[in-house]
């Protein structure tokens, strides 16, 4: 058995006692074709935020809530967007996102249907533990495929495999080499719940993502949980 592990640091609830993540990780995907399905969901949810969201994005309660979250770390959200407020500014402008593979757009599609940061990451031989954590001196992130990696400035929240950042500033930016592509096979999702987004939401995401991924994708749901204050850490066994 090959396992995976997710941990979720103490310090990120010392900042946000509330906040909870939702991870699903599948195996034996199929996300080589487009479906023009997707397509139409995304569309869907698209438009769905239009009529959402009248004004302005960062006033929106969902998206205000993340920019809150970034200046607490100390970046500049106005700067660094995070993955909701890039999302839902580009289809407000109104711009349509493109297709990219299966399994990104689902992501986008969910994102926008709940106002939440919902992103996936493939799972190779070095990702296999993962931390949601402030970042070291030591970490590294591959921002372009033909560059050296930059250094983290200790205290920015990032997702990282040992000192390898996977996506810096929470949900901010994947790095190069974590791109999701349509020989990808097995990933997790990640899908943020910060107030005011409810639990309940958060639920109702999963249960969207497990129904797209299994009807699109096919594969393996092989585990999932929704991360809090109480209970960190998951555990799954990629077999």
């Amino acid at each position: 058995m090959t396992a995976f592990s997710y941990t979720i640091k103490p310090e990120i609830f010392s900042d946000h006692p509330d906040y909870v993540r939702g991870v699903v990780v599948f195996r034996g995907l199929d996300n080589a074709a487009l479906h023009a399905e997707i397509t139409q969901e995304l569309r869907a949810s698209e438009g769905a935020l239009r009529e959402r969201i009248q004004g302005n994005p960062a006033e929106f309660p969902q998206i205000a809530a993340w920019r809150d979250a970034y200046r607490k770390f100390g970046a500049k959200p106005s700067e660094h967007r995070s993955s909701i407020e890039a999302l839902s500014r580009r289809v407000l402008k109104p711009d349509s996102l493109p297709d990219i593979n299966a399994l990104v757009d689902i992501g986008n599609l969910l994102s926008l249907r709940y106002v939440l940061p919902a992103g996936v990451h493939p799972i190779s031989a070095g990702s296999h533990e993962i931390e949601l954590r402030k970042a070291k001196t030591s970490d590294t992130f591959l921002a372009e495929l033909d560059k050296d990696p930059e250094f983290m400035t200790p205290g920015e929240v990032v997702l990282a495999s040992g000192g390898r950042v996977l996506t810096r500033r929470w949900t901010w930016r994947q790095a190069a080499d974590t791109r999701t592509l349509p020989e990808t096979n097995c990933v997790f999702f990640d899908i943020d719940g910060l107030a005011p987004t409810s639990l309940e939401e958060v639920q109702a995401a999963i249960a969207d993502l497990k129904q797209l991924v299994g009807k699109f994708c096919g594969g393996e749901c092989v585990g999932y949980a929704i991360l809090d204050a109480k209970n960190p850490t998951m555990n799954v066994n990629l077999g």
